[in-house]
C-alpha cells in the first residue's frame, strides 16, 4: 500500500470499525520491515494495550522489536500541560498575584476543554520533537468527531493566537507610544504566544505535507459508517487535510453459504456498491470479516497481508 510508505499515517473512523487494529496492523507492518515505529493512541478508550496484550499507559513502551507504543492518558498531560503554564508564566505575573493564578489555574483543571488543550500540545510535541526518535509515528485516533477537531486545531489555534498577537502588539505600540518615548517594550507574553504561533504553524505544515503525512480512515460496508465517513472527508478537505486511503473492513467472504449469510452478502453487496460510488476519489482497501477477533501478533500479521494488495 503506498500510503504505507510516509512518515506520518493518521488512521481514523467511527468507533466500532475496527479502527484500532488497522493502527495496530500497519505499526506491526512497519516494524517488520525495519521501521523503528511508534503507535499513539489519542483516544481516551484506549485499545493498543488490549491488542497487544501488554500494559502500555502514558509512557512509550516497547511491545516488540522495533514497536513502541504511547496511550496518551489525558488526565496526565492536563497535569503536565498546567505545570508547563505555571512555568511560562513565571516571572510574568507578580509574586503577589502567582498563588490566585495558581489556584485560578489548578481550577481550570477541570474546565471543559482542558484535557484536549493538552492532548494536542501532546500531539504537537510528538510531531515536531519526538518523531526525531523513530521512522514512522502511526496515530490511533479517537472516533471520527475528535479526529477532526484534533487535526484541525493547528489552523484553529494559529488563527486565534494571530488574533492575540495583533492586540498585543497595537497594546505594545500605543504603550510604547505614550510612556516609552517610542522604544519598544518588553512583553514576555507576547514571546510566549510567537513561540506557540510558530509550533503551530510548524504542525499545520507537517500535516499538510503529503509527502510526509497520510490520513485512512476505516469503514465498514454499512450505512451509518459510509454516511460518517463522507462527512469527515468533506470536513478534513475545508482544512487541506486529505484522505486518500479507506480500509473497507469486515467484508464478508465470497463463500458464505445458509441463508442467513447468503441473505446478508447480498444486502452488503449494496453497501460495497454505494462505497465505490461515493469514494471515487479514494484507493479503497478491502479487509474479510475474520472467523475469529484478533487477538494476536500472528492474526495481526495475517491482517496486514491484506495491505499489500493495495
Amino acid at each position: 500500500m503506498e500510503i504505507l510508505k510516509k512518515d506520518i499515517l493518521f488512521v481514523g473512523g467511527k468507533g466500532g470499525v475496527g479502527k484500532s487494529t488497522s493502527a495496530a496492523a500497519i505499526a506491526l507492518k512497519s516494524a517488520q520491515d525495519g521501521y523503528k515505529t511508534l503507535l499513539i493512541s489519542t483516544d481516551p478508550a484506549h485499545n493498543v494495550g488490549d491488542i497487544f496484550e501488554t500494559k502500555i499507559g502514558g509512557k512509550t513502551t516497547e511491545v516488540t522489536k522495533n514497536l513502541y507504543a504511547l496511550e496518551i492518558d489525558p488526565e496526565l498531560e492536563t497535569e503536565n500541560y498546567i505545570k508547563s503554564v505555571k512555568e511560562n508564566i513565571k516571572g510574568v505575573v507578580k509574586s503577589a498575584m502567582m498563588e490566585e493564578v495558581h489556584r485560578q489555574l489548578d481550577t481550570a483543571k477541570a474546565s471543559p476543554g482542558a484535557d484536549e488543550a493538552a492532548l494536542f500540545d501532546r500531539l504537537i510535541s510528538i510531531i515536531l520533537e519526538e518523531r526525531t526518535q523513530f521512522d514512522k509515528l502511526i496515530f490511533d485516533t479517537a472516533p471520527t468527531g475528535h479526529t477532526i477537531r484534533l487535526l484541525s486545531l493547528p489552523e484553529l489555534m494559529g488563527v486565534w493566537i494571530k488574533g492575540l498577537l495583533d492586540k498585543r502588539r497595537t497594546t505594545n505600540e500605543n504603550y510604547s507610544r505614550l510612556i516609552n518615548d517610542g522604544d519598544p517594550v518588553e512583553d514576555p507574553i507576547y514571546d510566549v504566544l510567537r513561540v506557540r504561533q510558530a509550533r503551530f504553524s510548524k504542525a499545520r505544515e507537517i500535516l499538510l505535507d503529503e509527502l510526509k503525512t497520510g490520513f485512512i480512515f476505516v469503514l465498514n460496508p454499512e450505512r451509518l459508517p459510509i454516511i460518517e465517513t463522507k462527512k469527515a472527508i468533506e470536513l478534513l478537505n475545508n482544512y487541506d487535510l486529505h484522505v486518500s486511503t479507506l480500509i473497507v473492513n469486515k467484508v464478508l467472504p465470497e463463500n458464505v453459504d445458509g441463508n442467513f449469510m447468503t441473505e446478508r452478502k447480498k444486502h452488503e453487496k449494496q453497501y460495497i456498491d454505494k462505497i465505490e460510488e461515493t469514494f471515487s476519489q479514494q484507493k479503497l482497501l478491502y479487509v474479510p470479516l475474520f472467523s475469529k477477533d484478533i487477538v494476536s501478533r500472528e492474526q495481526l500479521t495475517l491482517y496486514s497481508h491484506y495491505f499489500e494488495e493495495g
